[in-house]
């Protein structure tokens, strides 16, 4: 056991150096600020802070935490029925067809999965086509707005960010899910009928709160992944940017190191708070 534990300590610790050594640094360089020849002025200061505090800056930060937020919802309500088939009435065959569904997304390329729906959604793409033959262009464009890549704005609407997003995390909310409904015992549902509760009751009162915990351990994966991409907006996306456009921005052609780690350091703020709820909720025995 004593050997064990040598053994796994330098790669451990070296981890834990470099993650933290990292952060550390990325909170470091956000207290710095650019003078006005554009170089990176080494002394502490909050002027950054205050730079990062204007209305389009919190704008970029609403945005994306709505985005987040309806992400995290729509897993939850599209990944519950799907874990709850696979825990309570699937075959081992129908269940191992199921999780196979659901892993084989995760087999491809990210980028090869959000540039897939950009032709989905592009002009001479299939849901213009379907749009287009069933004569509901208007609806389209007034309602949905959803494909315009290939017009003259080269972006999808908001609702067509929020359908990849769906799309590419779904699975880490189905997992976690079935994981937590899997632990759910038996006999407590059998209890639950025994006493005269209907099905829908038992899923209301039993079901539910004893899972809840999976679905908040699913939420921390889909919450945080959107919160901190920028592959979905910059490819799919408008001018309006979204907290990972913007250090993608700061970091390359505007160069503003110090305001690229300020913008960071909120997510990472945000999860701390998120991951402290998480938690005392019991989220981590449901991972």
């Amino acid at each position: 056991m004593k050997s064990a534990c040598v053994g796994v300590g330098p790669p451990l610790l070296w981890m834990v150096v470099v993650y933290l050594g990292s952060l550390t640094a990325l909170v470091v360089q956000s207290f710095f600020a650019v003078d006005s020849s554009g170089q990176v002025v080494r002394s502490l200061t909050l002027a950054t802070y205050a730079d990062l505090l204007t209305q389009a800056n919190l704008d970029i930060f609403v945005r994306t935490a709505v985005m987040a937020a309806a992400v995290t919802l729509a897993t939850a309500l599209l990944a519950f029925p799907w874990a709850y088939y696979m825990a309570r009435f699937a075959s081992p065959r129908a269940k191992a067809a199921l999780y196979l569904a659901v892993l084989l997304p995760l087999w491809s390329s990210y980028l090869v999965r959000v540039y897939a729906w950009r032709l989905i959604l592009a002009k001479e793409g299939i849901v213009n086509w379907f749009v287009h033959q069933a004569h509901l262009d208007l609806v389209l464009d007034w309602v949905l707005g959803l494909p315009v890549v290939g017009g003259p704005s080269l972006s999808v609407s908001f609702l067509g960010m929020f359908i990849v997003f769906t799309y590419v995390w779904l699975p880490y909310m189905i997992l976690p899910i079935q994981a937590a409904l899997e632990r759910v015992p038996r006999s407590l549902l059998e209890a639950s009928g025994d006493l005269g509760a209907r099905p829908a009751a038992t899923l209301r009162h039993v079901t539910l709160p004893l899972a809840f915990p999976g679905v908040v351990a699913g939420s921390i994966f889909t919450f945080s992944l959107t919160l901190g991409d920028f592959v979905v907006p910059y490819s799919l996306g408008n001018s309006s940017f979204f907290i990972g456009q913007a250090v993608l921005s700061f970091t390359g052609t505007a160069f503003n190191i110090p305001l690229a780690a300020a913008f960071t350091v909120v997510p990472m703020l945000i999860m701390g708070l998120y991951l402290t709820g998480a938690r005392q909720m019991g989220a981590f025995d449901a991972l």
